[in-house]
């Protein structure tokens, strides 16, 4: 099987070894959950509950405006009483409201759950089959959180041939995408077809890393097997891709899989591609043909100071340090850094105690040999930041004008067309934090659009 990639990029020490090959295994229940109420890209939920409300596990709890469409709920991961509704922090270092739910005297079950009436995915109007995946609460769980039933209804101006799902998984330590791959082969391909049915597209790939490579013949039998892509003939492949990061990212997937550029400002549908994360393929197929609500995740715990790394499934809104250690142990005492995400475009937090979310990929537990903790030096104008980035971008050039704060010239150089992998702040041989800089520049160039929206607004007023 040929093997395709995109230029630049970097070739990174995969530190996959504890947990590859591992299947997903189930943790215990928790006594209590913290569930945030905004998981997702766009509009914000409200509380659908109150302190003291009994839920159960598949209830919808938050939601936002009944036309919003850039929202998508929050359920219940756990049957119990809502303890508190308040501020906590969570994974992107922001406070954020949450519903705090502790479970009963009882021990709680994974099987005591509100489902939804099964749906047929292939016979139903693309209407309700897209409503289906907006109750259910998916949202794109490679990392983006991007409504998933917003991401396959594109304008009636963009034409879609091609869907890809992302199985390439190109951070270090992380294999939940492989365990999804492998224990779960018939579920991704029912996703996969579900989509291709709701889109109306008649090509698909899944695209995997090369070192992913004995995971393709339980793929291509379970494509052969399925009823609609027989049925309709249509054209549904495995590649292999490179193990070369950020090969996962939406834009080099396409590069390699499709040769084709997602132009700057652009999103994957504006070069004709859908692109779904394997997991969120299984969460639409699960939401199908059994009604679940995205309700739990699969993420990889690994690093040098987690002493049980595995892949693990746990309700939405876990905290890690909540599970008995006969499942999961931490040796706190060689423990330097906590990364939620891969190490490379994840964000390390202050503490353990960080609610699991429906995009939450990994907890990576780091010991200090694992880690680089420095102060910032001069930037040298040696260039490796801009051989390395996989965007072709001049990340030299955005810094220096976010530093003299000269958004527009931060802007014309690239500064949101830039996907935050990492690769700069990586090679940077002064320890620039380049991709803080620029997740903070995104924001300061939010919060300025929003003064201006705002004035204009109070002007016509």
């Amino acid at each position: 099987m040929a093997v395709s990639t995109f230029s630049r990029g970097l070739k990174l020490n995969p530190r996959k070894h504890a947990t590859e090959g591992k299947p997903t295994e189930t943790a215990p229940f928790p006594k209590q959950v913290v569930i945030p109420v905004n998981q997702h890209f766009g509009a914000p939920n409200k509380a659908l509950v109150a302190v003291g409300d009994r839920v159960k596990r598949g209830q919808c709890i938050a939601d936002g405006a009944a036309d919003g469409l850039m929202t998508v709920p929050v359920h219940a991961s756990i049957s119990g009483t809502v303890k508190k509704i308040e501020p906590r922090l969570q994974q992107n270092n922001t406070e954020g409201l949450c519903i705090i739910i502790e479970a009963g005297e009882e021990e709680p079950k994974q099987n005591d759950i509100e489902l939804m009436p099964p749906l047929d995915p292939f016979s139903c109007p693309k209407e309700e089959a897209l409503k289906r995946i907006r109750d259910a609460g998916i949202t794109g769980m490679g990392g983006a959180a991007f409504p998933a039933h917003v991401k396959l209804n594109p304008p009636p101006d963009k034409i879609i041939d091609l869907i890809i799902a992302d199985g390439a998984e190109c951070e270090p330590y992380l294999t939940t995408d492989e365990a999804v791959i492998s224990g779960k082969p018939r579920l991704l391909v029912t996703g996969l077809a579900a989509i291709m049915k709701i889109t109306g597209v008649k090509r698909a790939i899944i695209g995997m890393e090369d070192n992913k490579a004995s995971l393709v013949p339980a793929l291509e039998k379970e494509i052969a097997l399925n009823e609609y892509i027989t049925a309709h003939s249509l054209d549904v492949t495995v590649r292999l891709c490179k193990t070369l990061y950020p090969q996962g990212g939406e834009k080099m997937l396409i590069k390699a899989l499709a040769n084709r550029e997602v132009p700057s400002g652009g999103l994957p549908l504006d070069s004709g591609c859908i692109v779904q994360n394997v997991g969120t393929l299984t969460a639409i197929a699960e939401a199908f043909t059994l009604g679940k609500p995205l309700v739990d995740r699969d993420l990889t715990v690994s690093g040098g100071a987690c002493k049980t790394p595995k892949n693990i499934c746990v309700p939405v809104g876990t905290l890690i340090g909540d599970l008995p250690e006969t499942f999961m142990k931490i040796d706190y005492d060689r423990l330097r850094k906590i990364v939620f995400g891969g190490p490379m475009m994840g964000n390390a937090v202050p503490f353990a105690a960080v609610p699991v979310q429906k995009n939450t990929s990994g907890i990576i537990f780091l010991t200090s040999g694992e880690t680089k903790i420095c102060d910032e030096g001069t930037c040298i104008r040696c260039g490796r930041c801009i051989r390395n980035c996989a965007c072709r971008l001049s990340p030299v050039i955005i810094n220096i004008a976010l530093e003299s704060g000269d958004m527009e010239e931060a802007v014309r150089a690239g500064l949101m067309d830039c996907v935050e992998c990492g690769s700069c702040s990586f090679v940077c041989p002064a320890g620039i934090k380049l991709v803080q800089r620029f997740r903070v520049g995104k924001q300061r160039l939010k919060m300025i659009k929003s003064a201006a929206q705002h004035a204009a607004s109070q002007e016509k007023v």
